[in-house]
């Protein structure tokens, strides 16, 4: 980090760990009103495994007449947007990373947010945040509540202080690790009693046996399986049943991948839609396919929320977290992995590798085994 952006992050850091301290003498001539901010700013899986319980807690009679807002990922705006609206009164996004070099935009939401007034602010995430620790703290809110977490996204010495903007800190049992479970462990803490959601849920779509959803990117070359493999698997694919459409998905970031496997498939079977589809747009496509083959990645938790079957090949960063799904859990993807003793790393690889390799927990996983476990999920009729 060069001296310009230390600056920028002190700048930053000063108006998320020290301005709430002002602003929570300004709010003492107020009186808060009946509003609820929920701060969950994760990635697209993340989004996908919480969402359902927005709906259990802007229903429960604990709220009745509060209004919700939600701060959330820019990056699944479209989809909060189209299937949220009907419990969600109030959206605001951003991209949470971009906001420790950008004190000023950082000012004006807390700002923001200190004049919404609101009476109870939920962070429903576990892993957090510095700058959303900082945003929850300067609602200065009455109440303030958020798991006891972990260090994976925020450093000690920040948590230590951020820990004190809560009012409420929910220490998570050790036997609940899948992250939908943990997202009903904490509105179940918040209500004061259980409720049951069977599985993450976007609706359901008619079908269309013969199309396969390609997804072969994870946010990070690291964590992706090699686009050889992709490339042989639907080669496999077409060689057993030349009639299958394959789409192929994903990012901007993805888009030479996707134009890598669709120059050496064969025109007539393939739509190469990386970088050219929106996220509500992702899930009507994965929604009619017969079948999703994807990395760990959102793909894996769309498919599963649509009642798609899917594949996903799995590495170790986060295993038993994000997948595999518990077997108790309808629509699940069927994950292949191949388990190493340093599982559960955090995406912190013990190995070296070079830049363009992916971890050995993902890079180990073979062609054969991929399409062993296809093979018995394409209807070949």
């Amino acid at each position: 980090m060069n001296s310009g952006s230390r600056n920028l992050f002190r700048l930053t850091r000063f108006i998320l760990l020290k301005v709430p301290v002002v602003f929570k003498f300004l709010s003492g001539f107020r009186k808060s009103q009946p509003r609820v901010l929920v701060i969950k700013t994760d990635a697209i899986g993340d989004y996908v495994l919480f969402r359902n319980y927005l709906e259990v807690i802007a229903n429960a009679g604990e709220f009745k007449g509060y209004r919700f807002t939600l701060l959330g990922n820019e990056l699944w705006k479209d989809l909060a947007l189209e299937y949220d609206n009907t419990f969600v009164n109030n959206f605001i996004f951003i991209n949470a990373d971009s906001l420790y070099q950008s004190p000023w935009k950082t000012w004006r939401l807390g700002w923001q947010l200190f004049k919404n007034n609101y009476a109870v602010v939920l962070q429903p995430s576990y892993t957090r945040l510095l700058v959303t620790d900082g945003l929850a703290a300067l609602t200065v809110a009455k109440q303030i509540i958020g798991f006891n977490g972990d260090n994976e996204g925020i450093s000690p010495r920040y948590k230590l202080k951020t820990d004190k903007f809560y009012t409420r800190l929910i220490d998570l049992p050790a036997t609940i690790k899948f992250e939908f479970y943990r997202s009903a462990f904490f509105f179940e803490s918040i209500l004061g009693r259980p409720f049951f959601l069977p599985s993450p849920s976007l609706g359901s779509f008619r079908k269309n046996a013969k199309h396969v959803v390609i997804a072969p990117g994870a946010g990070n070359s690291k964590r992706s399986w090699q686009k050889e493999n992709f490339l042989q698997l639907v080669q496999l694919i077409l060689e057993h049943d030349p009639t299958y459409v394959i789409s192929i998905v994903g990012g901007k970031s993805e888009v030479d991948d996707g134009d890598y496997l669709a120059g050496n498939l064969p025109a007539q079977n393939v739509d190469n839609l990386t970088g050219k589809t929106s996220l509500k747009q992702l899930v009507g496509i994965i929604g009619e396919a017969g079948l999703v083959i994807t990395n760990e990645t959102g793909t894996a938790h769309i498919a599963t929320a649509v009642q798609t079957p899917a594949v996903c090949i799995l590495g170790g960063g986060h295993f038993g977290r994000f997948a595999p799904y518990p077997e108790n859990m309808v629509d699940r993807p069927v994950c292949i992995y191949e388990k190493m003793p340093c599982y559960n790393c955090n995406w912190i690889c013990e190995f070296e590798t070079s830049d363009a390799a992916p971890f050995p927990c993902i890079s180990q996983i073979s062609v054969r085994q991929v399409w062993e476990t296809v093979l018995k999920m394409l209807p070949w009729q």
